[in-house]
């Protein structure tokens, strides 16, 4: 990325496209002081990792232009599915119909789309599990996720040892998972497919799945919706496979008090004792020392 030079707007260069940004020094979280400059070299750290896995998938962005306030007084985001009027022309875009009307989503090719992004305080970005063609066309789902949510009087360790029991099913069934730390309060296990599948049958499965866990363990798993059920246990949320649902994606950070990122994680870490959420400056370090644990999610050949 070149810059010019003004703290207040700048006129930059990224990916080859030229891009407006403004108010660099507004504190997106006030918590740590992290700024929209700060917001901006996020992105452009991350976007190695990050784009393969929002490339042609339609970008849901969840948007705090004015911050994501204090635990105290948090500011309220409002959800955008439809591309912004303003969005440079440059921005790539899939039109998705849905039940009664067309919404104009954009998609990710590069990291001059999450400057962009950055630009227009879309901290969060959810994409659905499955990608579009070069024609547009919606393909069958490339991945499984299951979101492992704690209830009230559960934590992020008790979703770590479920996670642990998901993927053992997986494995069962030739599907590796793999775990990210949701930057919220739970775990998001992921598992590649190879596209042979519908977004109905693999939700079948994922649903299968959480009900075995919890005929198994019925008192730490739960598979229903029903939030009265869920407390002192983990919550298997199956349902965001569904063509029509999206996740919150990997690298992306989370518009809570502080910049905590759904942070892809190892096995092993999640055995710690101490086990957290990841805040953006412990994420940029793993990054540049090369961890990514979710490489071989964007490269596998899986097969379902």
């Amino acid at each position: 990325m070149s810059t010019g030079s003004s703290a207040q707007r700048r006129r930059v260069t990224v990916a080859g496209r030229r891009l407006s940004l403004s108010n660099l020094d507004k504190e997106m979280y006030p918590a740590t002081g992290m700024t929209k400059a700060d917001v901006q070299e996020y992105l452009r750290a991350v976007a190695p990792v990050m784009v393969p896995h929002l490339r042609g998938r339609p970008v849901t962005r969840k948007r705090w232009p004015d911050g994501v306030g204090t635990a105290e007084s948090p500011m309220k985001p409002f959800f955008r599915k439809a591309l912004e009027d303003s969005a440079p022309d440059w921005v790539p875009r899939i039109d998705q119909q849905h039940q009664d009307h067309t919404t104009t989503y954009p998609l990710v090719d590069d990291e001059a789309v999450l400057a962009w992004f950055g630009q227009v305080a879309a901290l969060e970005l959810h994409v659905p599990q499955w990608r579009v063609d070069d024609a547009g066309d919606p393909q069958p789902p490339d991945r499984m996720v299951l979101d492992l949510d704690p209830g009230d009087g559960s934590d992020l360790r008790d979703c770590a040892q479920v996670a642990r029991w998901c993927a053992e099913l997986l494995d069962g069934i030739a599907l590796t998972g793999i775990p990210v730390t949701s930057g919220s309060a739970g775990i998001h296990l992921y598992a590649a497919l190879d596209g042979s599948r519908t977004s109905p049958e693999v939700s079948a499965v994922a649903q299968e799945l959480a009900q075995a866990l919890e005929k198994e363990h019925p008192d730490q798993v739960v598979s229903r919706m029903d939030r009265s059920a869920r407390r002192g246990k983990v919550f298997i949320d199956w349902s965001q496979n569904s063509r029509s649902k999206t996740t919150v994606a990997p690298y992306s950070l989370r518009g809570r008090p502080r910049p905590t990122v759904a942070a892809p994680r190892t096995w092993e870490e999640l055995e710690d004792p101490d086990l957290r959420q990841l805040e953006c400056d412990e994420v940029l370090r793993r990054v540049a020392d090369g961890l990514d644990p979710l490489q071989d999610l964007s490269d596998s050949d899986a097969v379902a």
